[in-house]
């Protein structure tokens, strides 16, 4: 698939510029993670981290798959990389964004999406 949407082109392209996002969108790639798990395994900073997440689910990069609570009584949000795959080509006075679904969270949001009505 390629994108035809602009805005969406312009986050992935931002994305893949910053090497913090892309640990971030490496690590949630494969199984859906928290905030602290993404934080211990890529060795990035608490503030970083929320933020560079929070961008990337705002930029719909990124997925909240489920919302769990800990035997603390805290509440945590797992999430999952939306893209699988991305594949940028460069023509004369264009940039193509090709993007493969990472099947799981398109299914969930399905899921989601039906279960309101």
């Amino acid at each position: 698939m390629s994108f035809l949407s602009a805005q969406l082109r312009q986050s992935v392209l931002a994305a893949l510029a910053d090497r913090e996002i892309v640990k971030i969108l490496d690590c949630a790639l494969v199984r859906e993670r928290s905030v602290n798990e993404v934080i211990r395994e890529c060795n990035i900073p608490h503030t970083t981290a929320y933020r560079k997440i929070k961008w990337l689910l705002d930029k719909r990069l990124l997925i909240s798959t489920r919302n769990e609570i800990t035997e603390e009584g805290k509440k945590f949000t797992l999430f999952r990389s939306v893209f699988k795959s991305l594949r940028i080509n460069y023509e004369y006075d264009n940039i193509v964004v090709h993007a493969e679904y990472n099947i799981d969270p398109v299914e969930n949001v399905t899921e989601k999406l039906l279960s309101l009505h």
